[in-house]
């Protein structure tokens, strides 16, 4: 096995793993929300939508070093470089609008709960 062979696995491993989060996330999240609608006899859709979110954001964030360590060591051309750069910037626009649905307010201002604890 040589250099790029064995990180060319690291990749697909880690991005293999940003999948399987994505995927096993998904279920616990909606076990969870049908939990919660058979014990309260109503589910917390908010809350679905934000945990839902969250492992959407982690496991984008994994893809986003499988594809760094793949284009980085194992496929360095300038076509995979561009390539990259468009992935991670539609991940990058994907993550922003994700987190801003969760959190409900832009990330550089403070959340309510924050300004309380200032005060």
């Amino acid at each position: 096995m040589d250099f790029e062979s064995v990180f060319a696995d690291v990749a697909r491993v880690i991005e293999g793993s940003g999948v399987v989060i994505m995927a096993i996330g998904l279920a616990a999240v909606l076990i969870r929300y049908a939990y919660d609608v058979i014990r309260k006899g109503a589910g917390s859709y908010s809350k679905l939508r934000v945990d839902l979110g969250r492992v959407i954001l982690l496991g984008l964030e994994i893809l986003i070093v499988g594809d760094i360590i793949r284009t980085i060591i194992v496929e360095t051309s300038l076509e995979s470089v561009l390539v990259l750069g468009l992935i991670v910037i539609i991940r990058v626009v994907l993550s922003f609008a994700l987190e801003v649905e969760i959190s409900g307010s832009w990330p550089w201002q403070q959340r309510r709960g924050d300004q309380s604890d200032a005060a």
